[in-house]
């Protein structure tokens, strides 16, 4: 194996390949980054328990005198090509022991791993794709992902449940406290499907999708499921189990509505959670939100240990109904506002003690829902 190529488009790509390293394995193997080298193109592989990820690389500036294969450790490669200031490398094997890495006046000589004891990894045969453009995914994990449990008591909603049907893309996350859903009709037909991909899966998939715009090709079966971008391969296991009804938790009446400025909220939230108490079950920040008779929004917190804090915020609009006084976890409201693209919103109540829906008028496809907290 003897090649020389610009070491800004490798490590680019080495940046990618790096999401599909683990962090900790059983099989010191996986701690590598498989690299095979052909007469026209790279090809880097990376795995861990939950994804794999393969990229090739074609760019110009790859120059391949010998053909090879190295099993190359992943953490040490990728710091030596972050710090190397040279234009070009060079990397060649050495008795397939040692790889030799040359840029300008640096010479590194890294000990390589056995590529024999790398596994085969089994990316997903590739027949009747389902077309999604990047930006559709990026959107969904932004508005999404942060919704899933962090805990591992239920499994299942540790994922985002992304399901088909009659043309439409239903993506649902929810920890039991809050649920977050998006619904996007797709402009190509596909057999229906019902799967549940880890958090962690779409946290790296979004990363890698930053500085994509391009379609992606998606291919399922029911362990795994395979984004196929132009020149990377993302593959991550699903989530067993079957994700929960979230449409019955879901109001459909609200006697009480509330426009704001999305920012002028954001910030009255950010303000007075900053003397909150915490919740018990959750360790989140608890507000409170009054509507009183008179049409002021009372936004508060009372901490018996810090202080009190109290805010009046004024509507973007009109307000539909009364009263309401509810309170939640300031946190779940801060996240479900920033991911949304609107300006205005609107507060939905369906009661003191039932769920309320966030909207936003540029939001159309998406929804939020916060359970509050009961107030002694």
């Amino acid at each position: 194996m003897n090649f020389s190529i610009n070491r800004e488009v490798l490590l680019t790509q080495l940046l990618n390949i790096q999401k599909g390293l683990p962090v900790k394995t059983s099989l010191p193997i996986l701690y590598a980054i498989k690299f095979e080298v052909l007469e026209d193109h790279i090809l880097l592989t990376s795995s861990n328990s939950d994804i794999a990820i393969q990229i090739m690389i074609d760019d110009p500036s790859l120059k391949v005198l010998q053909t090879g294969k190295a099993a190359i450790p992943g953490k040490f490669f990728i710091e030596i090509m972050r710090k190397i200031n040279a234009t070009y490398v060079e990397m060649a094997l050495m008795e397939d022991k040692l790889l030799v890495i040359k840029a300008d006046r640096s010479e590194f000589k890294l000990r390589l791993m056995d590529f024999d004891y790398y596994p085969e990894i089994d990316f997903l045969d590739l027949d009747d794709p389902i077309v999604i453009d990047s930006n559709v995914i990026k959107t969904i994990v932004r508005e999404t992902n942060f919704a899933t449990a962090t805990n591992e008591k239920r499994p299942i909603l540790t994922g985002v449940n992304f399901k088909y049907d009659d043309n439409h893309l239903y993506a649902v996350a929810t920890d039991s406290y809050r649920l977050s859903q998006k619904n996007i009709k797709l402009r190509t037909h596909s057999k229906q499907f019902d799967i549940v991909i880890p958090n962690k899966s779409l946290e790296e998939l979004s990363k890698i999708l930053d500085s994509i715009n391009e379609d992606i090709e998606l291919y399922i079966n029911p362990n795994k499921v395979l984004f196929k971008l132009n020149k990377i391969w993302f593959q991550t296991r699903l989530l067993e189990g079957n994700y929960p009804d979230t449409v019955k938790i879901i109001p459909t009446e609200f006697p009480v509505s509330i426009p704001f400025n999305k920012e002028d909220l954001l910030q009255a939230v950010e303000r007075v959670s900053l003397l909150s108490p915490r919740d018990k079950e959750t360790n989140y920040n608890i507000i409170k939100l009054n509507l009183n008779l008179d049409k002021v929004v009372e936004i508060s917190s009372t901490n018996n240990e810090v202080g009190d804090a109290l805010e009046e915020i004024i509507p973007n609009g009109d307000i539909k109904g009364e009263s309401i006084k509810i309170a939640f976890s300031s946190k779940y409201l801060v996240e479900a506002l920033k991911s949304l693209n609107s300006p205005e919103i609107t507060l939905n109540f369906a009661g003191d003690i039932k769920p309320f829906v966030i909207k936003g008028k540029l939001d159309e496809e998406s929804l939020h829902l916060i359970l509050p907290v009961r107030m002694d």
